[in-house]
């Protein structure tokens, strides 16, 4: 489905019926890698997916897509769906995204799942990695992208998961260089949002996988036990709703039986 927003496109999906979830994907992803898990759990819940800002079929606003302006396009679409509050689970950076909406709307917040995120911001060295990023992918797009995916497995499961590795390479691929540029400069300006975990009055949790890439496990242990939020661990890399498919869709149903 499509909703006019400000200009451009925003694409998102809806099935099922009950207490709303809206499911937000990570960087270079979009709104596909929800599809087995929204089939999972929408006999039971009003399952929205969206392609956040520059990714999949929702077209780009600016030459900096923040967390804040990504927070507003899902907010459009939740207000065109008359959906006043809802859970909200984010992958990677689909979880500084539902962290914005709780800063913004906090009262729209039922519950919050980060999935492979983190309410800290980039590093100093994090942030020259992203600038980095940007000057490669302005050389070579698809050479980024594919790499880019495939460092997102945990070293081991890289080999198991070819099949899936290639899928999500040719979703990254029709990912706009402006989208790209978008999202990677958004996420580096980011806001420490710690302070906004830690006192969100709503059930919340986060999954993480122990060898990770991208997040560090032992940061996660920290995060988890500072902003005083609930830690699941899965024994895998940054993408847990595929490497470890079955534990994260067990886990994912225990916590939200209690809604």
């Amino acid at each position: 489905m499509i909703l006019a927003y400000k200009g451009v496109k925003i694409n998102y999906n809806v099935s099922g019926k009950g207490t709303p979830i809206v499911f937000l994907h990570g960087f270079l992803e979009n709104t596909t890698m929800w599809e087995e898990t929204m089939l999972f759990f929408s006999n039971q819940y009003h399952c929205v997916s969206i392609d956040l800002l520059g990714h999949g079929d929702t077209e780009c606003l600016g030459y900096i897509h923040s967390m804040e302006d990504m927070a507003l396009a899902v907010k459009a679409v939740l207000d065109h769906l008359e959906i006043r509050n809802a859970l909200f689970i984010g992958h990677s950076m689909g979880g500084y995204v539902a962290l914005a909406i709780a800063d913004i709307f906090t009262d729209s917040v039922l519950g919050l799942i980060l999935l492979n995120s983190t309410s800290f911001p980039d590093t100093q060295e994090r942030k020259q990695n992203r600038t980095r990023a940007i000057n490669i992918v302005k050389k070579n797009p698809n050479a980024y992208t594919s790499m880019a995916i495939a460092n997102l497995f945990a070293e081991k499961n890289r080999s198991m998961f070819v099949k899936e590795i290639t899928e999500i390479k040719n979703q990254a691929s029709k990912t706009s260089l402006q989208g790209i540029i978008s999202a990677l400069e958004g996420m580096k300006i980011r806001r420490d949002r710690s302070s906004i975990l830690k006192h969100l009055k709503v059930p919340k949790i986060m999954f993480a996988g122990t060898r990770d890439p991208v997040l560090e496990y032992a940061k996660r242990l920290e995060e988890a036990k500072q902003c005083e939020t609930d830690l699941i661990t899965f024994n895998g890399g940054h993408m847990s709703y595929i490497e470890n498919k079955e534990e994260f869709q067990s886990e994912l149903k225990i916590f939200l039986k209690q809604f």
